[in-house]
């Protein structure tokens, strides 16, 4: 496959996970090697993923709904249109909020040495979004849901983005 290429959301890969609602992965081949690209729904009380940093920078934009934003120890009410950038070291996760689905396009570098750090933090444990503990493994930091960290085992779905 030519390193260039068009892919229609609705026909992406789509892996719904337990915790962490359904993750649309743009690029599942890993075809662009510095760009990782997803759309990721959450439901009302999901988190994305557990609270962590990344030594390299994100973008986020919410496309659609509500969600909550924590980024280093500070809550924030986000909607659509709204735009995240997480510089590298920034700790954050999302956790879906309001009545219906939330939507956020996200958008993070890649790099070989790239590391991740999950702090252990009350503010995201009280959203099931922190670690057990402070930790750099990811299996640790995802020791306490089934199904690990996502999407990783989580099965195929039909992507639930654009909606219809």
């Amino acid at each position: 496959m030519s390193a260039s290429f068009v892919r229609n959301i609705a026909d992406a890969v789509a892996r719904e996970h337990p915790v962490a609602g359904v993750r649309i992965d743009v690029d599942p081949d890993w075809v662009f090697p510095d760009t990782g690209i997803n759309i990721h729904v959450l439901r009302p009380g999901q988190p994305s993923c557990k609270y962590h940093s990344e030594s390299v920078q994100e973008d986020f934009l919410v496309l659609g709904g509500e969600c909550l934003l924590l980024l280093d120890g500070e809550e924030r009410t986000l909607g659509r249109w709204d735009f995240v950038h997480c510089a590298a070291g920034a700790a954050h996760v999302f956790v879906g909020a309001g009545d219906g689905p939330c939507w956020i396009l996200q958008i993070g570098a890649r790099r070989d040495d790239a590391t991740l750090d999950f702090p252990a933090d009350a503010h995201a444990a009280r959203y099931g979004a922190s670690a057990p503990v402070s930790t750099t493994d990811g299996g640790e930091a995802y020791s306490d849901w089934d199904g690990g960290p996502p999407p990783h085992g989580s099965p195929r779905v039909a992507p639930p983005w654009p909606p219809r």
